[in-house]
């Protein structure tokens, strides 16, 4: 039988080059998934985030109330675009997010914080962060000039959810980004309640930074 090697070349070419595409069609599926900018102007259309592939947009519409910031320049070397601007909360005691969700989805919810002295005060603030009427954490950024991130797993008991900033000092409330990634309901399965993140213990000695398209095979796993 004759063989034809640049035939099975051909092939094989077509065969990587198909899995590749599959891989970046699904990779780029991000059916569900809600990326503010908290603090992004509104006149300012959704943007790509290149190195996680992220489309985010502005915050308005998902919350009434808060004046935007952004992080002084001596800073934004360091972050990523999402951390550049921030929604700050002056008045008020609570002030809340609203965002649609699927009732009954397990959501992975991720605010991201940095402060950067955008008020020129060099005072980090303190404040507690509550998902609907629950405590979610204290966001204590006192010394974290690289920010702090905050994450949970909530599985929704209804068509819309809130994200509130509750101010408990002197200090103003603020966030520079809010995340909402529906899982598979077989991913942490619980039977009530939410699933605070702990720690995270990165494998890889390559960089942090986890695309999204990874978070069920791999971020969640070694979570």
């Amino acid at each position: 039988m004759e063989r034809h090697p640049q035939a099975f070349l051909l092939c094989a070419l077509i065969f990587i080059s198909f899995f590749a595409l599959l891989h970046h069609v699904e990779a780029q599926d991000q059916k569900g998934f809600i990326s503010l900018d908290c603090g992004l102007s509104p006149n300012e259309l959704p943007y790509n985030e290149p190195s996680t592939g992220l489309t985010y947009s502005t915050d308005d519409g998902f919350v009434q109330t808060g004046k935007t910031g952004k992080i002084k320049k001596e800073f934004e070397a360091i972050f990523s675009k999402p951390s550049l601007t921030l929604r700050y909360f002056p008045d008020g005691v609570r002030n809340c997010y609203t965002v649609n969700v699927t009732q009954g989805t397990n959501y992975l919810i991720k605010a991201v914080f940095v402060y950067g002295n955008y008020d020129d005060l060099d005072n980090f603030p303190s404040f507690d962060l509550y998902l609907g009427p629950n405590l979610w954490s204290t966001v204590d950024m006192n010394g974290r000039t690289n920010g702090t991130i905050e994450e949970i797993i909530h599985k929704t008991i209804s068509k819309s959810l809130q994200v509130c900033l509750v101010k408990t000092g002197t200090s103003n409330p603020m966030i520079n980004s809010l995340e909402l990634r529906p899982l598979k309901n077989n991913t942490y399965n619980t039977q009530s309640g939410s699933l605070k993140y702990y720690f995270r213990y990165y494998f890889s000695t390559s960089g942090r930074t986890i695309r999204y398209f990874l978070l069920n095979q791999v971020l969640l796993l070694v979570s």
